[in-house]
C-alpha cells in the first residue's frame, strides 16, 4: 500500500453471517481486494458467544490487514425485530473494536452503499456481487452476497474521501456521483427529522 491509498475494512454486520472485506483505494479511485470473508457464528449459540466469535474475526482481520479506516452498514428497521438486533449487536462490535484500535469508522446506509457501486440505490444483490467484481477487477462475484456487501461498504467509504474535493468532482463515475445524491439525501433526512 503507498501513501496514496487508502485501506478501508468494511463491514456488513450480521450475527450468523459478517461479512469483511479490505480493500486498497487510490487517489484514482480504482480499487484492490486485499481480503474478502465471512465470520459465521451458530445461531443455536448463546448469543454472548457469537458476538465473541465476530469479535474475534474482526479482530484477526484488523490485525492481519491494519486497514486505516472501518466502515460499517448501518443498522436501518426492518420487519424482523430479532434480525435487526442482532445485527445492530454485531455493529456495535464492529465500531466499539475500530475505537479500540484508534482506527477512524463511519457507517454508511444499504442505499448509500448501492448508489456508490451500482449508481441505484435500490440494486439488488446479484447486481451489487456483479458490480463489485468488475470494479475489484474479479474472475467471479464474491460470494456469499455478505462478503460482495463488505466489499461495497468498504469502497463506499472509500470513494467519499474525495467527494467533496472540487478537484475530484469531474472524477466521479455515474456510480459516483448518484451515491454523492443519495447521500446528500440522506444527510436532508437526518437533519429534518424530529
Amino acid at each position: 500500500m503507498t501513501t496514496s491509498s487508502l485501506r478501508v475494512l468494511g463491514i456488513d454486520p450480521g450475527l450468523t453471517r459478517c461479512g469483511v472485506g479490505v480493500v486498497d483505494v487510490g487517489r484514482d479511485r480504482r480499487g484492490t481486494l486485499v481480503h474478502v470473508g465471512v465470520i459465521r457464528s451458530s445461531p443455536d449459540a448463546p448469543i454472548g458467544e457469537r458476538l465473541a466469535v465476530v469479535a474475534a474475526g474482526i479482530r484477526e482481520v484488523i490485525a492481519a490487514h491494519r486497514p486505516d479506516a472501518i466502515a460499517v452498514e448501518r443498522v436501518f428497521a426492518q420487519q424482523n425485530s430479532h434480525t435487526v438486533m442482532g445485527t445492530a449487536q454485531a455493529s456495535g462490535v464492529a465500531l466499539l473494536l475500530a475505537a479500540e484500535a484508534g482506527l477512524p469508522a463511519a457507517t454508511h446506509t444499504p442505499s448509500e452503499v448501492k448508489a456508490a457501486v451500482t449508481g441505484y440505490g435500490s440494486a439488488d444483490k446479484r447486481q451489487v456481487q456483479s458490480m463489485i467484481a468488475r470494479i475489484l477487477r474479479l474472475d467471479a462475484p464474491p460470494q456469499p452476497a455478505d462478503a460482495a456487501d463488505a466489499l461495497a461498504i468498504a469502497l463506499c467509504h472509500a470513494w467519499r474521501r474525495g467527494s467533496g474535493d472540487a478537484s475530484a468532482a469531474g472524477a466521479l463515475t455515474p456510480a459516483q456521483r448518484a451515491w454523492a445524491d443519495a447521500e446528500r439525501v440522506a444527510r436532508t433526512y437526518i437533519r429534518s427529522a424530529p
